[in-house]
């Protein structure tokens, strides 16, 4: 359960969060919960729930008994389930079952989709129980700040539970109003949970209003601004989320609702940040002009295996240390590459600010890295990206870091939002003017020239060379029908050297095996 004594502080400009989360097993809730304070101090644990996977440090006992603190963490969890299966990441590391990832293979055991499984219910667990304590108040304690609280534990349990939705279909359900049991949850239906979360976030009594605009928000929190992204995310999946319902009931499209979403979000983030690479960078934290919702990292106080640190040096070969000190950090794990495919996505490599990837031969003068991925097995095969990195916006080095990074890993950011207005608009049959003058600012951010003829083709293309290793592309293939189809290969799709179709059950993961055992009131997802 809840572990002790991490704090959060500094470098990510947090105030309200420096503090250091209770611990329910040593300190009884009822006997420390008395000030407002001292639930501060809990709401802090459900932000570390994304940054960190134990109050202890990067090797301290992980808060998930049984699941390792490193690939258990949440956003590495994230990364391995939606960026290993696509063309964006494949790694050579044989450890357990990591392979299957990529070759769109995994079973109902599969150890990383345990993991991340595992986490998501961690937090939804650690969000539901701060919300049922903060409504047991006294009344002294009750208020504007209380009720703030309240609204970002609901909107931390919404994220979560989108991720759960997204990833894992029908899935186990509780809130702070129903007690688990020993039996376990109810499961919900993917449609239902779909239709919860839009009331949840936006309905009569639903915690958007109860946010604060990102204006007046500190950053590290959730906004109202994150509230619409995340309103918005799932109403642009919403015919992935209704279909095949056990009930019969037919598929929900919400393209309207997408595309007024997403003109609020340009209201509030009506520029793009000039620097994309910044974005990305040990100072990242400076960029609130697009950045919506990011998780945090801290050289000194937010240690962890996951997160920025595990993309940044899982990019790097292992023992160059000019490789290293270009990116800020001490050294590489050699682990994860690119797919030549997704390479040649990119239409104007020699002018695309985003296209980062390396060959090595800026680090070692002689060619280390295949465009393409010839051998699975090997890190010289394939190329490496250099998107985040433990340097400053400015390419100057942090003051503190090099073993860890100061860099925070962005959830939602506006370019975002720009690329799914003009989707939602053409889905929705008519591309506005809005929509194309979103979508083109996002090519000439980055040096490209604008399209005036824009496709779907062109939204997918486009998506992957901004949003690539932001979590996102797995549930962007789902969406295109193209993750387990033969219309779209890539290296080693399908565990194939040139790729090849695999059965639709893979649009989604299996509810893990343990899960199905200890809770008989759950059904597994068709296929596993």
């Amino acid at each position: 359960m809840v572990s002790a004594a991490m704090l959060f502080t500094a470098t990510s400009c947090v105030n309200d969060l420096n503090v250091r989360p209770i611990d329910p097993n040593i300190d009884m809730p009822e006997d420390v919960l008395n000030s407002v304070g001292a639930y501060q101090q809990l709401l802090a644990k459900c932000y570390g729930g994304l940054s960190v996977s134990s109050s202890l440090g990067p090797n301290g006992d992980p808060d998930i008994s049984g699941v390792d603190g490193g690939f258990g963490q949440y956003m590495r969890a994230l990364f391995y389930l939606n960026e290993l299966p696509t063309d964006e990441a494949s790694t050579c590391w044989n450890d357990q079952t990591i392979k299957s990832l990529h070759g769109l293979s995994w079973t109902n055991s599969d150890v990383f989709v345990t993991a991340m499984f595992s986490r998501l219910y961690y937090q939804i667990g650690i969000c539901n129980e701060f919300i049922r304590r903060a409504n047991l108040a006294s009344d002294d304690l009750k208020g504007e700040e209380m009720n703030y609280m309240i609204a970002q534990a609901r909107a931390l349990r919404a994220l979560s539970y989108w991720h759960a939705m997204d990833m894992f279909g029908n899935v186990p359900f509780s809130t702070e109003e129903n007690s688990v049991g020993s039996t376990g949850p109810d499961q919900i239906s993917r449609y239902d949970l779909y239709e919860w979360l839009i009331e949840e976030i936006a309905g009569e009594n639903g915690f958007r209003s109860d946010l604060r605009p990102a204006a007046s928000t500190e950053y590290g929190r959730t906004s109202q601004e994150f509230a619409t992204m995340l309103l918005a995310k799932i109403y642009l999946n919403a015919e992935v989320y209704t279909s095949n319902d056990a009930e019969g009931r037919a598929p929900v499209t919400a393209w309207s609702e997408c595309i007024n979403e997403c003109r609020s979000l340009l209201k509030s983030y009506p520029a793009l940040e000039a620097n994309y690479h910044g974005l990305f960078s040990a100072d990242n934290h400076q960029f609130t002009n697009e950045i919506i919702f990011a998780v945090q990292s801290d050289a000194e106080n937010i240690q962890t295996y996951g997160g920025s640190n595990f993309v940044i040096k899982s990019s790097l070969v292992a023992g160059n240390k000019d490789w290293a000190d270009s990116l800020g950090v001490d050294d590489g794990w050699g682990g994860v590459v690119v797919t030549g495919k997704f390479l040649d996505r990119f239409d104007d490599k020699e002018n695309d600010s985003r296209y980062l990837f390396t060959d090595g031969t800026d680090f070692t003068g002689e060619d280390k890295h295949d465009y393409y991925i010839i051998n699975n097995s090997d890190f010289g095969s394939g190329m490496c990206a250099l998107k985040f990195t433990n340097r400053n916006a400015d390419g100057s080095r942090p003051t503190s870091g090099a073993a860890w990074p100061n860099t925070d890993y962005p959830i939602f950011r506006a370019a975002d939002a720009y690329l799914m207005l003009a989707e939602a608009q053409i889905r929705n049959g008519s591309l506005e003017q809005d929509g194309r003058d979103a979508f083109n600012a996002v090519r000439a951010r980055a040096g490209v020239s604008s399209i005036s003829n824009i496709t779907l083709d062109d939204i997918i293309s486009e998506r992957g060379r901004e949003l690539y290793w932001e979590n996102l592309r797995r549930q962007d293939l789902v969406r295109f029908n193209l993750l387990t189809t033969g219309s779209y290969l890539w290296d080693w799709k399908g565990g194939d050297l040139n790729g090849r179709s695999v059965d639709e059950r893979y649009n989604i993961f299996p509810i893990p095996a343990n899960e199905i055992n200890s809770n008989s009131k759950l059904k597994q997802n068709p296929g596993y």
